[in-house]
């Protein structure tokens, strides 16, 4: 059984409210550390993409297990790169591949530099494509990126999705061993079927989202920060819990 939380839109700014609405989080987490196999961030770490700003994120981020991490729209990738993968400044696309004991992550970066959109670029997509064809040893592979690539239904974070989805779609259906696809931007716990597997949104810490339904504003700044615990089990089935933390 892998047991993995994520954790999405921190937007940290090194303010007070980011700052302790990150910690509340991620001091939950700290708590059950030995418990989880990695922990997922599925962009906009920072809120400007500024240095200090990825300064505070590793520390906020610096757990006694796997930290996974990924670009969103808020996030640069240069600084990004410096600041919480110790590499040197690049702005090419953010890809990697990253192995825990039972478990594969693709962390895709579906960032368009200076666009809250996002796509998954040609090379973006090549690069999964061939990475996908290398895992022949059976274990399960997550699919990550920052940008839902479906409608959710908040208009306000549709405009602004992940756009050309029916390429990465096409590409998943070649690849049995992808077992869910797990993303953020939304500022809002969702889940919906794409490409025929479980896709994941893992709700937003800095604020959420709400429906048009609840009558609330566009952006809400009360409701709890919240978080996602992804469970996939020895037959690779996966079960999400979802929590929000007062």
């Amino acid at each position: 059984m892998i047991v993995i939380a994520h954790v999405s839109d921190l937007h940290l700014d090194t303010g007070p409210r980011a700052t302790r609405r990150a910690e509340r989080v991620l001091n939950y987490l700290r708590g059950m550390a030995d418990q989880l196999d990695a922990v997922l961030v599925t962009g906009d770490i920072a809120d400007h993409g500024a240095a200090v700003e990825y300064d505070q994120a590793r520390a906020v981020l610096d757990l006694p297990c796997p930290v996974l991490v990924l670009p969103g729209n808020h996030d640069t990738r240069s600084a990004f790169r410096v600041g919480l993968l110790s590499e040197s400044g690049s702005e090419d696309e953010v890809n990697r591949v990253v192995r825990i004991p039972g478990a594969v992550f693709m962390l895709c970066d579906s960032t368009i530099p200076g666009s809250d959109e996002g796509m998954l670029s040609d090379r973006t997509l090549m690069w999964l494509d061939e990475a996908l064809a290398t895992e022949t040893d059976g274990l399960p592979v997550f699919v990550c990126f920052h940008h839902p690539p479906v409608e959710l239904h908040t208009p306000f974070v549709d405009r602004v999705r992940q756009f050309g989805e029916q390429r990465l779609a096409e590409l998943l259906t070649r690849h049995r061993q992808v077992v869910a696809v797990l993303c953020g931007h939304a500022h809002v716990a969702a889940t919906t079927i794409f490409a025929g597997l479980p896709l994941c949104v893992g709700p937003g810490v800095v604020s959420t989202v709400p429906l048009p339904c609840e009558g609330r504003a566009e952006v809400d700044y009360d409701l709890a920060p919240g978080l996602a615990f992804h469970i996939l089990d020895d037959q690779h089935r996966l079960v999400t819990h979802f929590r929000a933390l007062d």
